[in-house]
């Protein structure tokens, strides 16, 4: 099997790297905050067809048909550069995706273009003090009162909560209703009166996570998506985006190139460590983990245009996969590094702006959010592979 580029793919990586050499300057951190800079390198890269490749010109996006090996080859060449691939977060990855299949029009027209442009920042309101693994158990609650939604409760764990512009939200219309019933997907403001976001620091010693107070809060009652009482599978929709997008392939080749320049120019007694067995043989093994997250992301990718393929088991591991796979990565270039791997904040010896330690600590944070690791197990066995269902409290 011949797996090089054809004439029309080698052209394209040509391009690609053209470009990456060509516009060097204008590209923001990789992993960057979205400003200024970052929001014209997103314009430029959905204009090239880059970024929100497949997202329709009418969108804000590219409006290009989908090609998985162009696709590929876009992300290795950025990951190669080590350039920002554009804009991410909830809004992008988790949002857009909903709305183009369960949204109206009139939605997909308002917020998918400023979200792709990173005009509109979003947050996820999810989690509760009572209600995080068991997500359907949630108490926020809203009742219809004329020509809008009155919301009281509060979540927590919410991610950049205090930069962002919208919150969609999971709240419960109908408490008489099951569990996983009478639960609706509402989309507000956060300068809406009433919301009061309050910042949690986690071990990163940053402001990743927040806690959301609801008191009384009036939002139109147009701004659901999908029915009453049906936000459930709405939630499963943008669940199965955010488990991608937390194990993300294209962001862990990037990072696993930059760990492999550290490798190439740390040395212990004057030898490289990438020529060290030891040191080589742990890397390998990193490499090869990466290669087999690709690998299923491809077989993802391939099911989004193959109707009838099942791809069902092949992202319910991806979150799993992806998150612990980045916490080994980035200790391994602690690791590397030496003494100089402990620096952290202001020390003056801190390497990449700390960045490794950042990540390492983060993905800790992240094989609990979103799912711990042992949720993600059980929703393995139990839907992937048809093994027995873990015994619930209370059952005999």
């Amino acid at each position: 099997m011949d797996l090089n580029d054809g004439p029309e793919y080698a052209a394209f990586r040509e391009e690609i790297r053209a470009f990456l050499v060509s516009r060097e300057a204008d590209a923001p951190a990789v992993r960057g905050p979205n400003d200024g800079k970052a929001r014209a390198w997103q314009r430029l890269l959905i204009e090239r067809g880059y970024a929100a490749r497949t997202i329709p010109r009418q969108y804000g996006g590219g409006g290009r048909e989908p090609d998985i090996l162009k696709s590929r080859i876009l992300a290795e060449e950025f990951a190669r550069a080590q350039v920002s691939p554009g804009l991410g977060g909830q809004g992008i990855s988790m949002l857009v995706p909903t709305l183009l299949d369960v949204g109206t029009e009139a939605q997909r027209m308002q917020f998918i273009p400023p979200t792709l442009s990173g005009e509109m920042v979003w947050c996820q309101g999810y989690s509760e003090p009572g209600a995080g693994s068991d997500l359907a158990s949630l108490r926020t609650s809203a009742v219809l009162d004329g020509d809008h939604w009155v919301i009281n409760g509060q979540k927590i764990w919410t991610s950049t909560a205090h930069v962002a512009d919208w919150m969609f939200c999971l709240v419960r219309t109908e408490p008489d209703a099951p569990k996983h019933r009478g639960i609706s997907f509402l989309l507000f403001r956060m300068d809406t009166p009433g919301i009061e976001v309050r910042p949690l620091i986690d071990m990163t010693m940053r402001r990743n996570f927040n806690e959301v107070f609801f008191t009384d809060v009036r939002v139109p009652k147009d701004q659901i998506v999908g029915k009453r009482g049906e936000g459930w599978k709405v939630a499963n929709v943008i669940l199965k985006n955010e488990r991608d997008s937390l194990g993300d392939p294209n962001q862990t080749l990037t990072r696993l190139n930059m760990l492999i320049d550290i490798m190439k120019s740390e040395t212990i007694d004057g030898r490289r460590l990438i020529d060290d067995p030891l040191w080589l043989d742990r890397l390998m093994r990193i490499q090869g983990r990466v290669m087999a997250m690709r690998h299923n992301d491809l077989r993802v990718l391939s099911s989004k245009l193959n109707e009838g393929q099942d791809s069902s088991l092949a992202r319910m591991i991806v979150k799993l996969q992806g998150t612990e796979l980045r916490h080994e990565l980035e200790a391994l270039a602690i690791d590397a590094m030496g003494e100089v791997g402990l620096a952290y904040g202001a020390n003056p010896y801190v390497r990449d702006n700390g960045g490794w330690q950042y990540w390492h600590m983060y993905y800790l944070g992240l094989i609990i959010g979103g799912g711990t690791s042992q949720i993600q197990k059980n929703i393995v066995a139990e839907r992937g592979l048809g093994m027995p269902r873990e015994p619930r409290a209370g059952e005999a």
